[in-house]
């Protein structure tokens, strides 16, 4: 877990860290979200970090792959795509202090979206990548990691339970503060006879029991019966996983996850464009009825 920085509160630095699986949409988001956040008039800046990322859809202003690449690795070292991203996290963290701060100081940005790698192990079983956020900390970056997670998830049960259990990993090995995504809602409806439950019964993670009645109805899950009751209980009884919907086409639903980030990395209560009341309410916890929050975060998806 991250030790706590000591902030620097002079000209404050924020970024958002984009993981999830790969496929999850994390560059498409990046694309999207920077020119959403350019509009608002934030000096705002893309960081690739991810040294197999070949098929950028924007421009980075910083990228590894000038640093290394996964492909030069698998062909100088002999491993395969697992072990060559590992290797480029280690050769990202030693090169830390005289490549990637110096670059981030020059980038003329106080924003920052890190576009990261999608193997999930970088940040369950692995210290380094964690070791580069948290020199970022030092230097006065207050970040938020935006987990995004394809929502056609939702459609089965065993994936969801899964999806769940990796997310709650994911935050308490990073300690950071974390949003968690539904990515791609604008195709559940494509997906919606698949969903055993509303909408909102995955994005607000409810009652797992009932999720665990369908995993037990599955004849290849029956034997897993223990085992499934034992994750269900574990992140009910932590009660830190919810979701956000996005459509990343949509600048409604980029508002409104924007709302959640903004208060999560505390970007709410600094930045010029959200000084009035007004917006500060829209970011605050429980600043709207329940009826609203379905018309604007279920509805358009359903």
């Amino acid at each position: 877990m991250l030790e706590p920085a000591h902030i620097k509160y002079a000209n404050p630095l924020y970024g958002q860290l984009i993981v999830g699986p790969p496929g999850s949409g994390k560059t498409t988001y990046c694309h999207h979200a920077f020119k959403f956040y350019k509009e608002l008039g934030r000096r705002i800046g893309i960081v690739n970090l991810d040294p197999a990322n070949e098929n950028m859809e924007y421009k980075a202003k910083i990228d590894i792959m000038d640093l290394i690449t996964v492909q030069d690795v698998m062909d100088s070292m002999h491993l395969g795509p697992n072990g060559a991203l590992m290797y480029c996290a280690e050769f990202l963290e030693e090169h830390t202090e005289d490549w990637l701060l110096p670059l981030l100081n020059k980038a003329g940005c106080n924003y920052f979206l890190f576009d990261c790698p999608g193997q999930i192990e970088l940040y369950t079983h692995h210290a380094s990548m964690s070791h580069i956020f948290e020199r970022l900390q030092k230097e006065g970056y207050h970040l938020v990691t935006v987990n995004l997670i394809d929502s056609h998830y939702c459609s089965e049960p065993s994936k969801f339970v899964s999806t769940l259990l990796m997310a709650l990993n994911m935050m308490l090995r990073m300690g950071l503060p974390h949003v968690n995504v539904l990515s791609k809602a604008d195709l559940l409806k494509r997906h919606e006879h698949k969903l055993k439950f509303n909408l909102d019964f995955y994005t607000d993670v409810l009652d797992l029991n009932y999720l665990l009645e369908a995993l037990d109805d599955s004849p290849s899950l029956k034997k897993y019966k223990k085992l499934n009751a034992a994750i269900c209980s574990m992140v009910e009884d932590y009660s830190l996983v919810s979701f956000q919907l996005l459509n990343v086409r949509s600048t409604e639903s980029l508002l409104r996850l924007r709302n959640h980030i903004d208060k999560a990395n505390g970007y709410v209560y600094k930045a010029g464009e959200e000084q009035s009341v007004n917006t500060l309410l829209a970011c605050a916890v429980n600043a709207e009825t329940e009826v609203t929050r379905q018309n604007k975060d279920i509805e358009p998806y359903m």
